[in-house]
Formats: C-alpha cells, sequence, structure tokens
C-alpha cells in the first residue's frame, strides 16, 4: 500500500496505535528527560519604552534541554527586542499543550497581562495527539482572535518536521511529516485572516537543519538542542519584527 493510502487509512483504522507509538517514544525510559524553563523576566534598559511580550504554548516555550535559560528561543527574541525595549516577558507556556489546553488554562491569564506582543507556539502536540485538523484551527483561530481583540500584536510560530525528530521510530516519520505540515499551513491561515498577526517560517530551510544536523536537538532527542533554538530564535525574530513593524 502506498503511502497516499495509508495516510487516509490512519485516521480511521491505526490512529490509536500511531499515537501510542508516538507516546511511548516521547517517554522513552532509556533516553534522559530534562526539566521545564521558567522562561519570564524583565531585560533591559528601563528607561526604554516598555513592551509587554506574553508567550503561550508548548514546551517549545519551555524549552528542556538547552544549557541555559537564556539559550531559549523565547529569551533570544525578547534580549533582542532590548535595543528599543524594555521587555517584560511573561511565559504562561505548559509542556505537553495542545490548542484546547491553551484555551483552558493560559489565554484567560494571557489577556489579563493586555500584551503588547503574543508568541503562540502551539500545533506541535495537536499533530502528535491526534487532533482534527479542522478542531485545531478553530481552537488556534479563537486564541488569535482573542489576543487580537485586547491589541495585541500576535505571532504564531507554526510547527517544523516533526518527522525530523531521531526519537521516533522510523516507520512514523513519514506520517508526522505530513502532519505536521499539514498544521503548519493551518498556522498560515488563521495568522492571514487576522490583522497584525505574523506567521513565523519554521518549515524550509529550518526543518532542512534539523532533518541534516543532529546537534540541533537534545540527548533525549524531542527536544529542541541550546543550537537548534538559536535557528529558532533567528527564524522567529523575523515574524516578530513584521508584527511589530505592521
Amino acid at each position: 500500500m502506498g503511502d497516499r493510502k495509508r495516510w487516509r487509512l490512519l485516521p480511521l483504522a491505526g490512529g490509536a496505535v500511531v499515537l501510542g507509538q508516538i507516546l511511548y517514544a516521547a517517554h522513552r525510559p532509556d533516553l534522559p528527560s530534562y526539566d521545564n524553563y521558567a522562561t519570564s523576566g524583565a531585560l533591559g534598559d528601563p528607561g526604554l519604552p516598555g513592551l509587554t511580550l506574553v508567550a503561550i504554548g508548548d514546551s517549545s516555550i519551555t524549552a528542556p534541554g538547552v544549557r541555559h535559560i537564556d539559550d531559549a528561543w523565547i529569551r533570544r527574541v525578547a534580549h533582542s527586542l532590548t535595543d528599543r525595549y524594555f521587555v517584560h516577558l511573561h511565559s504562561l507556556a505548559i509542556g505537553g499543550s495542545k490548542a484546547s489546553d491553551v484555551l483552558a488554562d493560559q489565554l484567560q491569564a494571557a489577556l489579563e497581562l493586555e500584551p503588547d506582543l503574543a508568541i503562540v507556539s502551539v500545533a506541535a502536540n495537536d499533530a502528535i495527539r491526534a487532533v482534527a485538523p479542522a478542531r485545531f484551527e478553530r481552537q488556534l483561530d479563537e486564541i488569535v482572535g482573542s489576543l487580537v481583540d485586547v491589541g495585541a500584536r500576535v505571532v504564531l510560530v507554526g510547527v517544523g518536521d516533526l518527522g525530523a525528530i531521531p526519537r521516533l521510530p522510523r516507520f512514523l516519520r513519514w506520517y508526522l511529516t505530513r502532519r505536521s505540515a499539514q498544521f503548519d499551513r493551518i498556522s498560515q491561515t488563521v495568522a492571514t485572516r487576522h490583522k497584525t498577526t505574523a506567521k513565523a517560517e519554521v518549515r524550509g530551510d529550518l526543518s532542512d537543519a534539523f532533518r541534516r544536523d543532529p546537534l540541533m536537538f537534545s540527548g533525549d532527542g524531542f527536544h529542541a538542542s541550546s543550537h537548534g533554538h538559536e535557528h529558532f530564535a533567528h527564524h522567529i525574530y523575523q515574524a516578530v519584527d513584521r508584527a511589530l513593524s505592521d
């Protein structure tokens, strides 16, 4: 059976098996696990104009696997803004979150902070955990719409090529490559729908780098390393700059 036919049958017949294999790979006892960072902080010169930056989403923000908190891409992006702003970074992200979790556990707190800039990094766990694409789109649209309504500039990170994750069994990588591409396209669709919203380009060159260079991943073979976060920061900052310039 070809890849296309397998792709169509997976949600019907093999979705539970695939999900079980992915979750086992994500929690293998023979590989190290890392703590999440609390990446919040006040950065820069207090004499500069203030910028309230809220980050919501998953472990891409809490950055398990980096060597130092300032290696995390969210911290790198915040530091890159300190030439213009005194940045108040509030990270509300929780590792493992899906869009539904962001709605339930993070969004209200984000809105109460009245952010100037909100970075939303959610999609990977929805793609991995067999969330229906239409459901993800509705939930992401609600997240972005709510942030825009309180005056925030919004950046959606989307999701890179999950099939590049070395910890996953090879026979699952084609599936997650397709799923993650689909969810990244949905993130772009939602970004285009809302004014003052930009989408980071995390496919293309960035995904190629994760496929080619094993140093992009931390020792757990699942999360990005400090080196990987440096590459993420470069691409996400470009979207942040566009959002703040519009």
